[in-house]
């Protein structure tokens, strides 16, 4: 199996692992606020990325010149990116959250030409149109309140600084293991969130934390979500063209939507599966130009 095919695999999973985040956020974010649910994502993942680490005798050794690269990957991606996305999924509706997480593709040609110098090809641009316009369909019956625009501001900030780190990842270099960025990114997360974070942590119910749902929920996105999805995404854009890549961020609305069909008995229409083939079929463009 060639790289572009492995790199395609792990990109798959991890939007996929992320459309299913969307439904847990929802859940959890009624007991846990944003700020606090990121930071006690990224305590998670931190402690399993931590002990994977050293069970696999990963390096942990970083390179001096190296370091801003992976800051500035973790402030703009596991930080601002995150937390406006929690903030945003608050606010605003799984429709919206889907329209502007469409617009992270585009953003991610745009970066990759600035910082990577990489060429925005007609299959390219091609590629993005259909999946864009799947996007549109599957979500476009969805009625946007302007009384949400603070979260659609939000969700657009998400996209944008996702866009952003997920071009940088390509600048750290690959001798690297993506367990061992992937801690570092979380864990520098965790320290520009604490100061925010400790003085509110009194305010939260233990109980109700406590609870199952709650629990488990965060258990899955530090765990799954945070340090699986996060280390999938890395490791196959490491793999792949940066801006080629940005087209499988399009399995989060698929498998969001399919799974409220599936969990939450809503509805989907034609309109899903013909959504679902333009969105393949703009991926697949991507795959055999690669």
């Amino acid at each position: 199996m060639n790289n572009k095919i492995v790199g395609a695999l792990f990109l798959s999973i991890a939007a996929s692992i992320w459309g299913a985040m969307y439904v847990v956020v929802k859940v959890v974010v009624e007991v846990v606020p944003p700020l606090e649910l990121v930071w006690m994502r990224y305590v998670i993942a931190v402690i399993t990325l931590t002990i994977i680490g050293f069970c696999m005798k990963q390096s942990w050794r970083i390179a001096k010149k190296d370091w801003l690269i992976i800051f500035l990957v973790a402030l703009f991606g596991n930080t601002i990116s995150i937390v406006t996305q929690e903030m945003g999924t608050m606010l605003s509706t799984a429709q919206m959250g889907a329209i502007l997480t469409s617009t992270t593709p585009a953003f991610m040609v745009l970066f990759a030409r600035l910082i990577l110098k990489e060429k925005i090809t007609i299959k390219k641009c091609l590629s993005i149109m259909l999946a864009t316009i799947g996007v549109g369909i599957i979500v476009g019956s969805g009625q946007i309140n302007v009384s949400q625009q603070l979260g659609g501001f939000y969700l657009l900030i998400a996209a944008l600084t996702w866009a952003l780190m997920s071009v940088l990842v390509k600048k750290i270099p690959a001798q690297y293991s993506q367990v061992v960025i992937t801690t570092y990114s979380s864990m520098i997360a965790v320290i520009l969130l604490t100061p925010l974070v400790l003085p509110r942590l009194n305010n939260l119910d233990l109980s109700s934390v406590l609870q199952p749902t709650i629990s488990g929920g965060l258990l899955y996105l530090g765990i799954v979500s945070t340090a699986g999805g996060f280390f999938l995404w890395n490791k196959g854009l490491q793999l792949m063209n940066a801006s080629s890549g940005g087209l499988f961020f399009f399995f989060q609305p698929i498998v969001g939507t399919f799974l409220g069909w599936v969990l939450l008995g809503e509805t989907i229409g034609i309109s899903f599966w013909l959504g679902t083939i333009l969105i393949f079929s703009g991926v697949f463009i991507v795959i055999k130009d690669e």
